[in-house]
């Protein structure tokens, strides 16, 4: 079993050199690989293999499609300026960036002076 978690480890490891990000790594692990969760196989989650591997992003990955989701409805609602529905959406995704961003400040993944600016005021 050693062995195979020291493969699997270093087959996590090549597929980050690729390119992917860990939640592709995980679905590329069970979908191609038949490894259906590597946690218990390899005894650490693959961010933290990334991790050790200096290759971890810098911003967490769900913090990170969290902006893109926000940057996406931004664009939108530049666009269709009356759509007060969005306004709202957008309200509620900022929301869960501050949320997630104040957990990962305080357990150390993100620095202290990591800061994210609203985009719902400048709608006004």
């Amino acid at each position: 079993m050693k062995q195979g978690a020291e493969e699997l480890k270093s087959l996590t490891v090549k597929l980050a050199k690729e390119g992917l990000t860990p939640s592709q790594i995980g679905t590329m692990l069970r979908d191609e690989y038949g490894v259906p969760l590597s946690k218990p196989v390899m005894g650490i989650s693959i961010g933290e293999v990334l991790t050790q591997a200096k290759m971890a992003p810098k911003v967490p990955e769900d913090l990170q499609n969290l902006v893109e989701k926000a940057k996406r409805v931004q664009k939108h609602l530049d666009a269709h300026k009356s759509d007060r529905k969005n306004v709202r959406s957008l309200e509620l995704i900022e929301a869960k960036i501050y949320r997630l961003s104040k957990y990962y400040k305080r357990i150390g993944t993100l620095p202290k002076d990591f800061k994210y600016t609203a985009i719902v005021a400048q709608l006004s």
